[in-house]
């Protein structure tokens, strides 16, 4: 129980106690004066019938108080649900465009690497031609030296033999 609920309840029960001790005292008729008319009444009632109303009063008061409170924060967390529910399809709609920008960039990569690899092939292959060219090319010459040697040497073979049986 809140402080101020147990305070306000041993008020309440002080003032039914002190009403209960003077009864007597409460009942009694008095004159009053209503400021028109003069009025035999029991002051100590009409005292207590005053606190009641005045409680009674602002029992009301509290009631409509916490009554607008809830209807307040009822409308305040309906508001609420919906700038949540608009911040969650502002996020939906960032990773939407943020998934779509991915897929161009990847399909960006995926098409520069292609060229890339193309032209990493095309390059292989004239170096490849290149090389098998320069390959055949020394083989040739090769081939055409070791003719001539081996020509040279016929040709010095015949000469030494022609010298040498002469």
């Amino acid at each position: 129980m809140k402080t101020r609920t147990l305070f306000l309840l041993i008020v309440l029960l002080a003032i039914a106690g002190f009403s209960a001790l003077n009864w007597g005292a409460f009942i009694t008729p008095t004159t009053l004066n209503l400021g028109v008319v003069d009025v035999q009444a029991p002051l100590g009632l009409v005292m207590l019938g005053a606190l009641v109303l005045v409680a009674a009063v602002f029992l009301v008061y509290i009631v409509y108080l916490q009554t607008t409170v809830l209807l307040d924060a009822r409308q305040h967390a309906k508001e609420l649900q919906s700038n949540r529910k608009l911040a969650d399809q502002a996020e939906a709609s960032r990773f939407t465009e943020l998934r779509g920008f991915l897929d161009t960039e990847l399909k960006r990569q995926l098409a520069q690497d292609a060229e890339s690899r193309a032209a990493v092939l095309a390059r292989l292959d004239q170096l490849d031609r290149e090389l098998r060219m320069a390959v055949e090319q020394s083989g040739n010459s090769l081939a055409a030296s070791l003719g001539e040697l081996e020509d040279r040497l016929d040709n010095g073979n015949k000469d030494a033999g022609r010298t040498f049986l002469a």
